[in-house]
């Protein structure tokens, strides 16, 4: 800029500053990975990575009381992080990507005259037969529903090249342990028995879930091992709940973390069990049980969350028992995180290792922990063969026979 006045230079500078600027806003603004927090990190999270605070204080902009100062039906009602994915997402402008699956419903026989409704996303790419995976969704046994997961479960179907069925199991207080086990368990022996029908293949079936969910995917698990049910080829347990004790090393660190803590693992025990006894069942407390036999397992927890330590707990409970387990701990993100891919970097990452976890299962068309044994006469009986089904069609459930 020779023989340019210096007022001119400075006027010409500032506009390329402002340029430049504008760019990394719209750039911004149309990339939810490149979305930015707002505040300093909490108390609570020092180290909070900030994509994952970008999504914290999101779902504080909701406003939503404690939750354990809500009933159950209020609190299924609250915004969730899913919620506060999605508003970050629609803020940029980032467009719904269309799903790879086809999205279908089910209603299994159960343990009730009512049935097991379940969610099925079955991927359009290949003619299959394909693996299956029993998704069971968090929420600590009381809220949150399908549509609450869908993010999780859409993803292991889209990437794993799977079909999930992801299990709408009772919920507590209204329907206390073991409901949602029970559930869980029934749509897990119906998986094996029906795959087929599905165009899903029996020697390939796994067991999936998160928080709650988590729980239910080890405890199914250790329910088809004691009733002589075909076990499944491999475990996805993402930050389960596996103690039915709130005291340990992060429970203390992280006790007033958000979006879990020490007083809502209360409010959900309280709501779930039927009394102290419950919690230490092994089927909650799934630090006692034993597990020699068991197939692969990948543990995947949050380094922010209460349930860190006993996640990390399980894996060693796992591996001395001669298990082929996998734990990672990703740092500075929180509870809840594992869903949220379309705006956190290490959502990814974990959704990349538990697909290439379950795939290296899939591959090996049953594994070595009987995934088509049975005991003999099945020490449950056998469920029925016959599921209602609605199919999901332009939004209109359609009813069709078994």
């Amino acid at each position: 800029m020779r023989g340019t006045s210096p007022v001119l230079r400075f006027v010409l500078g500032a506009a390329a500053w402002a340029c430049a600027l504008g760019a990394q806003t719209a750039a911004a603004q149309s990339d939810p990975m490149q979305v930015q927090p707002q505040g300093p990190p909490p108390a609570w999270a020092p180290n909070i990575d900030p994509q994952m605070l970008a999504v914290i204080e999101q779902l504080d902009s909701f406003n939503i009381p404690p939750l354990p100062t809500l009933t159950p039906f209020q609190a299924r009602m609250a915004k969730t992080p899913t919620d506060a994915v999605q508003a970050i997402l629609m803020r940029t402008g980032m467009p719904q990507m269309p799903p790879r699956v086809d999205i279908d419903h089910r209603v299994l026989p159960g343990p009730t005259p009512e049935g097991v409704l379940v969610r099925t996303y079955t991927p359009r790419a290949g003619g299959g037969p394909f693996p299956v995976v029993v998704y069971a969704h968090g929420g600590g046994w009381v809220i949150a529903n399908l549509d609450t997961y869908e993010p999780s479960a859409r993803a292991l179907a889209e990437k794993a090249n799977a079909i999930v069925i992801s299990v709408a199991y009772r919920q507590g207080p209204e329907n206390r342990f073991p409901a949602a086990h029970d559930d869980v368990f029934a749509a897990y022996r119906w998986a094996t028995q029906n795959a087929q029908s599905m165009n899903g293949d029996p020697r390939r079936i796994a067991l999936a879930g998160e928080s709650a969910g988590g729980n239910l995917a080890v405890a199914t698990a250790l329910m088809a091992r004691q009733q002589g049910v075909p076990m499944p080829v491999h475990i996805l347990s993402v930050y389960p709940i596996a103690d039915g004790d709130t005291q340990s090393p992060s429970y203390d660190r992280y006790a007033g973390a958000k979006p879990l803590n020490r007083p809502l693992m209360a409010w959900f025990f309280g709501n779930y069990l039927r009394g102290p006894q419950d919690a230490r069942d092994p089927r909650i407390s799934l630090v006692g049980a034993e597990y020699r036999g068991f197939p692969p397992v990948t543990i995947i927890n949050a380094e922010i969350d209460p349930l860190q330590a006993e996640g990390e707990q399980l894996a060693e409970r796992m591996r001395q028992a001669g298990v082929d387990v996998r734990q990672q701990t990703f740092p500075a993100v929180t509870h809840e995180f594992f869903g949220m891919a379309a705006v956190l970097e290490q959502a990814v990452q974990a959704q990349d290792l538990a697909v290439s976890r379950l795939r290296a299962s899939f591959s090996g068309g049953g594994g070595g922990s009987g995934a088509t044994s049975m005991a003999p006469g099945g020490a449950m009986g056998a469920a029925p063969s016959g599921a209602m089904r609605v199919t999901r069609t332009e939004g209109v459930p359609v009813r069709k026979d078994p």
